[in-house]
């Protein structure tokens, strides 16, 4: 049987970032955003009714919400005084950065959705060793950390300097 996955703290609530998870999103952000040409969104709802998420051991049924999601700029917006719930185009890139309390293998479930979805890469940031590993595919990854100066994932044509993500002088 397989198990399902949740992604809450035994009280119910969603996971709440600590200072390192929360400053590597919000460099993340504005990195893609500025020097990178993309639309960075925080915390999205993704519409995921099209694929069955069970079969990668994820519990919600219907959506998926990334840290960061990436969009090419000049993408959907809600009409002034409207709101969308929930996007269902799929980002470019989704990027998930791994807090104290969550489990490497839950993440790496939510890829396999993403990338069933439709989602040309994914990121995993974590802020404790300063690594990102940039999978273009399940099982094809590429892990840049203290060694690297640059995260570079080919698919999107991005290369970032990894000093700026993790560096708290940046704070």
């Amino acid at each position: 049987m397989t198990e399902l996955v949740e992604f809450e703290n035994e009280t119910g609530e969603p996971e709440m970032g600590t200072f390192s998870h929360s400053f590597a999103k919000s460099q993340l952000t504005i990195l893609l955003s500025e020097k990178q040409k993309f639309r960075a969104m925080v915390e999205l709802s993704l519409d995921a009714t099209q694929v069955d998420l069970s079969q990668f051991g994820l519990k919600n049924q219907n959506e998926l919400i990334p840290d960061i999601s990436i969009y090419q700029r000049g993408g959907h917006r809600p009409k002034k005084g409207r709101d969308i719930l929930k996007i269902s185009e799929m980002p470019l890139l989704v990027i998930e950065i791994l807090s104290p309390k969550q489990g490497l293998d839950d993440i790496i479930a939510k890829f396999e959705a993403y990338f069933a979805l439709g989602v040309k890469s994914c990121w995993l940031v974590i802020p404790l060793n300063e690594s990102i590993t940039v999978y273009s595919a399940p099982e094809h990854f590429k892990t840049f950390g203290n060694e690297n100066t640059e995260v570079i994932d080919e698919i999107m044509a991005i290369q970032l300097p990894i000093k700026e993500i993790f560096d708290p002088e940046n704070f």
